[in-house]
């Protein structure tokens, strides 16, 4: 059975077996994650998402991609030229099984990119606590006023 997940905002077509890339995601080598946002399980065309699908993946290892040059120049009298190195952060990931229904009660982390676990963090109720707190500059002024 095959499936069409969506991560990284691209979709993937995949079936047990299958290693895939993705943009960098928020877990380490060995770990088991589940990928919730399936819109494809089978024949059953999901609404954007089918409920109650999953797809389980292992992590295998944090990759980088192929190295992109950006080559910049500018004409007439100017003669700069510009070089520029990019390589994309990947995780690869070997996915285990397709779940067509059930993907609430499995308890395997879900898979989220590296960017929703820095906002998840930075919204914990902890963050907000320290974040309250006044800086130095702010307490040094209300004490002199004091």
């Amino acid at each position: 059975m095959f499936a069409v997940l969506k991560t990284g905002g691209k979709q993937y077509k995949v079936q047990a077996g299958d290693v895939l890339r993705v943009e960098k995601l928020d877990a380490a080598a060995g770990d088991k994650i589940q990928f919730n946002d399936i819109l494809m399980v089978g024949t059953t065309v999901g609404a954007p998402f089918v409920p109650g699908a999953a797809v389980q993946a292992e992590v295998i290892d944090q990759i980088k991609g192929e190295k992109v040059i950006h080559y910049v120049k500018r004409r007439r009298k100017h003669s700069s030229q510009r070089t520029k190195g990019h390589r994309q952060h990947l995780t690869l990931v070997r996915v285990t099984e397709v779940l067509e229904k059930g993907a609430e009660k499995t308890g395997v982390k879900p898979a989220i990119g590296t960017v929703a676990a820095r906002r998840a963090a930075h919204e914990a109720p902890g963050a907000a606590a320290a974040k309250a707190e006044k800086p130095k500059r702010a307490a040094k002024a209300a004490a002199v006023q004091e």
